[in-house]
């Protein structure tokens, strides 16, 4: 079992909600890459997070949990800046997002910052989110690519509310294109399918993941569960959801990730296409399990915790 490297961004996020009949916000450590790194911590995974923090309280609070939940910080840069904010507001269990803070502290690692040998070392690197939308992180995220010896995942994790109009959803597309043709897995909400392409089926947006040259493909389908994609020509695969309580969806496709990452780590590219099958059907329990809790890193369990929510 070698590491991972995780990189993108890390915030607050402010959750809406009520105490004593007031409005009021909780903070929750979070950012879709940090969600992951602890995630596949939390799972049993050595795992770096590479990005950048700013240097305020709030900032100080991400490095400390980083450090409490077992993320290595090796690639962590630390800019003058405030802490970029995410402020959720709830349609059930489905937050909708909208960022705060300028210049936004999670965007300033340059790829001159990059930790080469750290890198280079990863048995797997992930990479995606909002950095894709931050020139000075996209320019290090496609450097950190370029350095990969090991296994590249992708998760392009779409906020339309930070793409302004057509011509930034084409470009977007243009940059998923590229880091998706040497992914060895991609996972994609189907909600991120049809911002990115108009797709309205996981199968198609599949197909087309995998024209582009993803070897595995995973589409989220929230509470209907996920499909699953081994090969260009295989069977695809559909898993059901498992029955949870779900109060907060924060965090859930991130913990499909860290599950997937976390066992690629333990076990590596499953021998035979059905063993992604498996790996999805466990990253689906892990992800219900983190929707029957608010918040998305601070929700993000141990195996432990899995096997008893989810017995047999």
């Amino acid at each position: 079992m070698g590491y991972a490297v995780v990189l993108g961004e890390a915030l607050v996020d402010l959750l809406d909600g009520e105490h004593d009949g007031q409005p009021v916000y909780r903070q929750a450590i979070g950012g879709a890459p940090l969600n992951v790194a602890v995630g596949v911590a939390r799972l049993g995974g050595e795992v770096e997070f590479v990005g950048s923090l700013g240097d305020d309280v709030l900032a100080g609070r991400i490095a400390d949990f980083l450090t409490a939940t077992g993320v290595g910080r090796r690639g962590v840069v630390v800019r003058p800046v405030p802490t970029a904010l995410a402020v959720a507001t709830f349609a059930g269990a489905e937050p909708d997002f909208r960022f705060y803070g300028e210049p936004l502290s999670y965007g300033l690692l340059g790829p001159e910052d990059l930790d080469v040998p750290l890198v280079e070392g990863a048995s797997v690197l992930y990479a995606g989110s909002i950095v894709l939308l931050c020139p000075r992180m996209l320019a290090a995220a496609r450097r950190a690519w370029s350095l990969a010896t090991g296994l590249r995942v992708f998760d392009p994790n779409v906020r339309p509310r930070l793409l302004s109009d057509r011509a930034a959803v084409a470009g977007l597309r243009e940059v998923v294109a590229d880091f998706v043709a040497s992914a060895d897995l991609v996972k994609l909400s189907l909600a991120d399918a049809e911002v990115l392409y108009g797709d309205g089926t996981a199968e198609v947006a599949a197909g087309r993941l995998h024209d582009l040259g993803a070897d595995t493909v995973v589409v989220t389908l929230g509470a209907r569960g996920a499909l699953v994609s081994a090969d260009a020509g295989g069977t695809r695969v559909s898993l059901p959801a498992p029955a949870v309580r779900a109060v907060d969806a924060t965090g859930a496709g991130d913990s499909v990730m860290a599950a997937l990452v976390a066992d690629l780590l333990a076990d590596g590219i499953p021998p035979e296409p059905a063993g992604w099958s498996a790996r999805v059907r466990y990253a689906l329990q892990v992800a219900g399990l983190v929707c029957e809790s608010p918040g998305g890193a601070v929700s993000m369990p141990t195996r432990a915790q899995v096997a008893l929510r989810f017995p047999g």
